[in-house]
């Protein structure tokens, strides 16, 4: 019995199975935000796999998988086939043109530099379009993050594409010197206050003290009556993902997290 339990666990998310669900359900009806939570337990104990958007040196195309995530596309599908559900879509089309439209700066895929690469710029960018609200700004304790974001292009050698394409560089630190100004944070020291103003599906950056970068993790929020704020993501220490516990717990066990950044989902 186990040994099968285990099978149906890892069985790969099928996109009908979730479609079919969310009909018998209703998940339509509900709040932007709970839809995107509901979502997103679907993909529990799916296995975390990292760079699968990088499957080509020259050519950028929306590659969107269900079998395995990483913290990025974990919440970026959650909240794709949140919008898709929303809109009546059921086909994996229907999906990708979701994600192109939050993945891309301005909605419009244009080659590798136009993917919002760094948490900070997608979250000011889905924002401007109406895509998520901004939270950052108005939680308790909200500061600038007054740090140069220049990860990418100061370690080219770390990206494929970046390493392939070196004349690239010059034009991604031009996009990192737009946004940078504009990012703001929540100390992890008033996370407590920070925390009542979070709700089940807000999409969660955590803000890193890395040298040139905003955010080293993503995940989202899912309020428990008892243990209170958690945190959704997909793990790369467990390989897979979980439903951890308290955000706030959380960031005092990481040494390198200095606080937050935060977005809500919104219907469109």
């Amino acid at each position: 019995m186990l040994g099968l339990l285990a099978a149906a666990v890892l069985a790969p998310v099928e996109l009908s199975a979730i479609v079919a669900t969310a009909a018998k359900e209703n998940w339509r009806a509900l709040p932007m935000g709970e839809l995107v939570a509901k979502v997103g337990q679907q993909f529990l104990e799916t296995p975390y796999v990292g760079s699968t958007l990088d499957i080509e040196d020259h050519n950028e195309a929306c590659v969107v998988r269900l079998d395995g995530l990483d913290c990025v596309t974990f919440f970026e599908t959650s909240l794709g086939i949140a919008r898709m559900l929303k809109k009546g879509g059921t086909t994996m089309a229907d999906l990708t043109r979701e994600v192109t439209t939050t993945r891309y700066r301005g909605g419009k895929l244009d080659g590798y530099l136009s993917r919002l690469h760094y948490t900070g710029e997608w979250m000011l960018d889905n924002a401007k379009r109406g895509n998520v609200k901004d939270l950052t700004s108005v939680l308790p304790g909200s500061l600038p993050l007054g740090k140069t974001i220049n990860f990418m292009s100061t370690h080219p050698d770390k990206y494929r594409q970046l390493k392939a394409n070196p004349g690239w560089v010059p034009d991604l630190r031009v996009y990192e010197s737009r946004f940078e100004k504009l990012l703001r944070y929540v100390p992890k020291e008033r996370m407590l206050e920070a925390e009542r103003g979070l709700q089940t599906g807000d999409i969660i950056g955590i803000v890193t003290n890395v040298d040139g970068l905003d955010c080293s993790h993503t995940g989202m929020v899912v309020v428990d009556e008892e243990l209170g704020v958690r945190f959704m993501h997909a793990s790369s220490t467990q390989k897979k993902v979980i439903l951890d516990g308290k955000l706030s717990d959380y960031l005092d066990k990481s040494k390198s997290s200095i606080g937050i950044m935060a977005v809500r989902p919104i219907s469109k």
